[in-house]
């Protein structure tokens, strides 16, 4: 079964990561981003970028096992990419490429590691408040964005629940009969969910 997926945990503390303003912390998750897709063009470049993010999870004091448990999911499609980039270009470029994938996403976890989504959502609206007055729905965009984010566990619990009945009753796996429920259940719940939010008021 999925125990967990990357971006679907908080850990509280008090390191001065943690205490950065989410904000700070978004610019700089972008800009780390933007510098390793345009700089880490070789393997050394690559695992610098790595080792900062490394750095940046010692300073803030996440444990070894949720850390690898955020990002190692990861992997098995970053090494498909690679496998690609051997076959299209070098193992040099693909190492590369896969290393510095690996380091974005590992930032990326950091971020939600140490921000909660309340903080995130209020830095959101705060940098897309100016574009309000162009009739920008501010707050909708937040809400959507911060369902989404809330309602991922909910998935990874629906997947769980549909993988062991199937265990329970001693079924093989089979894609249609394992990806109907899950849809249907996932529709299920977005139609309850979207009631709610017309039963009060939310986007009138």
């Amino acid at each position: 079964m999925i125990q967990s997926i990357p971006l679907g945990a908080y850990v509280p503390g008090n390191s001065a990561i943690h205490r950065l303003p989410a904000s700070a912390k978004l610019v700089g998750l972008i800009a780390f981003i933007i510098v390793v897709a345009i700089w880490a063009k070789t393997p050394t470049q690559a695992g610098i970028a790595l080792a900062i993010v490394v750095i940046g999870y010692l300073i803030a004091r996440i444990p070894l096992r949720t850390a690898a448990e955020q990002t190692l999911p990861v992997l098995p499609f970053l090494l498909i990419i690679g496998a690609f980039q051997v076959w299209q270009a070098s193992w040099f470029e693909a190492v590369a490429l896969v290393v510095g994938l690996f380091a974005s996403v590992a930032a990326a976890t950091l971020l939600t590691l140490t921000t909660t989504i309340a903080e995130l959502m209020e830095s959101l609206e705060s940098a897309l408040r100016p574009f309000e007055r162009f009739g920008l729905p501010v707050e909708t965009i937040s809400l959507a964005l911060s369902l989404t984010i809330r309602l991922i566990p909910l998935m990874l619990s629906t997947v769980n629940e549909v993988l062991e009945a199937r265990k329970a009753r001693g079924a093989g796996f089979s894609v249609a009969a394992f990806g109907t429920p899950v849809v249907i259940r996932s529709i299920r719940r977005a139609r309850q969910l979207g009631e709610a939010l017309m039963a009060r008021g939310v986007g009138d």
